[in-house]
């Protein structure tokens, strides 16, 4: 076994297009241009989802075939010769060499939590074009680009951890304050992910059984996968799916038998329920419950979003939302307050860019990959996956009513409790819609009530209802409304537990610098305590959460967003850092342009949440409107009593002071990153270069999700299969003196 510190030079190889590959490519470029330029300059008249499916798609075809394999072997240099830590250092519990088939379904089910589904459906009050220009061009540009490049450079760097890595390559000012402000970060976003989950459970036992079935199927998936038949996908993956039906339709029967009471849980159960089982999940081996429940998950969920497409484009329903509404300009929207910027920016927090995403591509999935070549496909692909998933929850909110939309979004203190009062304030918003027809539209799907269903989820849930029946049949309404609960329950859920292994990891790293031996994440003593932390942190806002008179999704996804869209633009920043440092300057603006325009949009909307005088967007307006209440002895509604009033007082207390607290975080790491790469390029012998050494891979595998013939030569050569593997024969790791 030979190690070196310079690689052989590889890249893709570069082979004229052939005449068919330009006519298909121009074919996808004009459909493209065709559906963006009818978004873009209908007014008035009747537009087809159709339009929207044929321009996400077109972009998000262009871009990956063209932009991603750009970045990949001309920015990064991705080699394929060159060893994993999931090949270097596999332990069967973190570090585990998994298939790329296997591994893009669990990074992808482990990214796309409730973001892709909730945001835009919250930000569709403006319009159907801002948000859905923005979900395309900042997943290309933006999203993609932070997730793959994050997973290349974790890669690179043993897995390590987004904070980790910039404790090292910015330095102790800015890595200190990167280190609190990721970890802190992801403490919110899971907790406003389990809410979305929590809102969507509670009282559905056809649901909860649903999901709680997904559980002894991932494990007997990875078993099945480890013990029983090692290396056959394709026969576990028929099983799963099987087995996943099997559970969807026996909600149905469960919500409509004795046994519906024991599965329909409060809030309060589901959310201890919920701690139990993230804690669980995060200690077990990531071939036992973590990747097989992620990989059995993305079946769904693709499944589900290609029926979508399919649905669309036979059904072509009409956007009934207007292009732009005038509340993007006014910034008065019954669903949230503030104007199209920056607010759109961060209520669409993920399918255009996350920074959630940075976490799993620095936590679990770099410990997984096989090749650096497999990163374009798992990083910028599964990105790209998600940003469609957050065009079909637009084409859903979108195709409603509008009247019917903001009835289901907009709160009881504006609209009221009754579908007479409902309707009354959905005229005065400039919309028509009769109680008859918001009884029938509850009735259509079996829900007592949709008024002020808000989160997004059941909004969604009827859209997609709405497209469905319209090729099945209204008959089938009902089914699909709880089929899609469900849906996005499971999506949620998967980015849950993968995210609380993520911060047992950071939480690792960051004690690890007091204590070392926190550092090994497999050690139990310290998994088991970091794990504990961690999900007791987000369980305790997850708590404030379901207790909020103001409502818990309304009051925390703003800050989700904010949180989101920071820990994003800390991503890039260490990303540009590590582009300059590594002596690439010229293509530093791969991720340096993104990384501006996020930290602009995101530390604007950070100043308004915290030094607005308006109660509706203002953190500390809020706090003090109703701590003058309190002193009046007054008891304002939503609340219905002191306790409810103080409770608003503290929340709101908190989420200002973790708002602005998270600005100056990421402020201090951008200005530190500023000053290590003027640093760099002044003095390029100084510095330090913490990528682990070149070692020669023993493995084989193929890029791409399917093999290519020079591929699959290769792994006949080698006597593999088509999910490919180690050289038999061949060992490379710790045994062999392989440094990590």
């Amino acid at each position: 076994m030979s190690t070196t510190t310079a690689p052989p030079e590889t890249g893709a190889r570069r082979q004229p297009p052939s005449p068919q590959s330009i006519a298909i490519w121009a074919l996808v470029a004009i459909v493209g241009a065709i559906g963006w330029t009818v978004l873009a300059l209908s007014r008035g008249e009747e537009v087809s989802a159709a339009w929207m499916v044929a321009a996400a798609l077109g972009s998000y075809a262009i871009a990956y075939r063209f932009y991603s394999k750009f970045i990949t072997y001309k920015v990064l240099k991705a080699d394929k010769t060159r060893a994993t830590p999931a090949e270097l250092l596999d332990n069967g519990v973190d570090y585990h060499p998994t298939d790329r088939r296997v591994l893009l379904g669990h990074h992808f089910a482990a990214i796309s939590g409730a973001g892709p589904l909730v945001g835009p459906v919250l930000a569709a009050q403006m319009g159907y074009l801002p948000g859905t220009i923005w979900i395309v061009a900042g997943v290309i540009f933006a999203g993609a680009v932070q997730d793959m490049v994050v997973l290349f450079f974790s890669t690179r760097r043993g897995g390590r951890s987004l904070g980790q890595m910039a404790r090292e390559e910015i330095g102790p000012v800015g890595g200190v304050a990167a280190l609190c402000a990721v970890f802190a970060i992801m403490i919110i976003l899971l907790a406003v992910l389990a809410l979305v989950l929590i809102n969507a459970l509670a009282g559905s036992p056809w649901g909860t059984f649903s999901i709680g079935m997904t559980i002894p199927i991932a494990l007997l998936m990875g078993f099945y996968l480890r013990v029983i038949r090692p290396g056959r996908v394709a026969e576990v993956s028929l099983i799963g799916v099987g087995l996943l039906l099997l559970a969807l339709v026996g909600g149905k029967y469960v919500a409509d038998s004795s046994l519906a009471d024991t599965f329909t849980l409060s809030k309060e159960s589901l959310v201890i329920w919920l701690l139990v089982y993230s804690f669980i999940a995060s200690v077990l081996p990531v071939w036992m419950l973590l990747a097989p429940r992620d990989y059995l998950s993305t079946f769904m969920k693709m499944g589900t979003i290609v029926l979508l497409f399919i649905g669309v484009l036979v059904a072509a329903p009409a956007l009934q939302m207007d292009a732009v509404t005038d509340f993007a300009t006014a910034g008065t929207g019954p669903v949230f307050a503030g104007s199209l910027f920056p607010f759109v920016f961060i209520t669409i927090a993920c399918g255009a860019i996350s920074g959630f995403h940075s976490l799993i591509s620095s936590g679990t999935t770099p410990k997984m990959v096989e090749k650096e070549t497999q990163i374009r496909m798992i990083g910028y692909g599964s990105m790209l996956m998600e940003s469609s998933v957050a065009i079909m929850a637009m084409i859903a909110a979108c195709v409603l009513d509008p009247g019917l939309y903001f009835a289901m979004n907009s709160a009881p203190g504006v609209i009221g409790t009754t579908v007479d009062s409902a309707s009354q304030a959905i005229n005065g918003l400039g919309y028509s819609i009769t109680p008859d027809q918001l009884a029938a539209a509850a009735k259509a799907v079996e829900e007592p009530s949709l008024l002020s269903r808000t989160g997004g989820a059941p909004t969604f849930a009827v859209g997609v209802s709405e497209v469905f029946s319209q090729v099945t049949g209204n008959g089938l309404k009902a089914f699909w409304y709880h089929f899609a609960i469900m849906f996005e329950a499971l999506f949620i859920l998967t980015a849950i537990d993968a995210g609380t292994r993520v911060g047992r990891f950071m939480l690792q790293d960051t004690l690890g610098n007091i204590y070392k031996p926190l550092k090994q994440v497999s050690w139990w003593p310290g998994l088991l305590l970091t794990s504990a932390i961690t999900t007791g942190l987000w369980g305790y806002f997850l708590w404030t959460g379901v207790k909020d008179p103001l409502g818990g999704i309304n009051q925390l996804f703003p800050l989700f967003g904010i949180s989101n869209q920071l820990l994003g633009a800390v991503a890039l920043t260490v990303c540009t850092t590590l582009l300059i440092k590594s002596g690439r300057l010229k293509w530093a603006w791969v991720t340096g342009v993104p990384m501006v325009w996020v930290a602009v949009v995101t530390l604007t909307a950070s100043w308004q949440k915290v030094f607005s005088d308006d109660p509706r967007v203002g953190f500390f307006q809020q706090r003090d409107n109703a701590q003058a209440a309190i002193d009046a002895g007054k008891v304002v509604p939503p609340a219905t009593s002191k306790a409810d009033m103080e409770t608003i007082v503290t929340n709101t207390t908190v989420q200002g002071v973790l708002s602005a607290v998270f600005a100056i975080l990421v402020v201090i790491v951008i200005a530190d990153a500023a000053r290590v790469c003027i640093k760099a390029l002044r003095n390029p012998d100084t510095v330090v270069n913490h990528e682990e050494p070149y070692v020669e891979s023993k493995y084989v595998a193929p890029a791409q999700l399917f093999a290519t013939k020079e591929e699959k030569a290769e792994l006949a050569a080698a006597g593999l299969g088509s999910g490919g593997g180690r050289i038999p024969g061949q060992r490379v790791g710790a045994e062999e003196g392989a440094t990590s």
